[in-house]
C-alpha cells in the first residue's frame, strides 16, 4: 500500500514537472496554421489562397508593403467598404502584417 502511494506521489511530480517546463516554454510566436486561419477571413472575396478569380482582388504575390498599407487603411477607415475595414478592424498591427506577408509569399 506504501509503495502504491509513493509510486502515485512520483508520478504526480513527474505529471507536474512536465507541465511547468511546457509553460516555460510556450512560443509566443503564432504558427503558421494560425495565420492561415486568420487569412481564411480574407478568402471569401479575394479567392482560396488570395488567388481571386472574380470581382475580388487577387492577393496572392502582391508586395506585403502594400498589402500591409491597404490592410491598415481599412482598419483606421480610410479605405471605404461594407467588409473589409469590419475585418481588419479585429486584427492587430502585427497580425495583419503577418497576413500581409502570407498573402505575399504565395505563388
Amino acid at each position: 500500500m506504501m509503495r502504491a502511494l509513493v509510486l502515485r506521489i512520483s508520478l504526480l511530480m513527474v505529471c507536474l514537472a512536465v507541465t511547468v517546463q511546457a509553460k516555460a516554454q510556450v512560443n509566443t510566436e503564432p504558427s503558421e496554421l494560425q495565420v492561415q486561419v486568420w487569412a481564411a477571413a480574407c478568402m471569401a472575396c479575394h479567392g482560396t489562397n488570395g488567388k481571386a478569380e472574380g470581382a475580388g482582388r487577387p492577393l496572392a504575390g502582391q508586395p506585403a508593403d502594400t498589402l500591409i498599407k491597404i490592410l491598415n487603411f481599412a482598419k483606421s477607415g480610410l479605405y471605404t467598404g461594407l467588409v473589409m475595414p469590419q475585418i481588419a478592424k479585429g486584427y492587430s498591427d502585427d497580425e495583419l502584417k503577418r497576413i500581409a506577408t502570407y498573402f505575399s509569399q504565395i505563388k
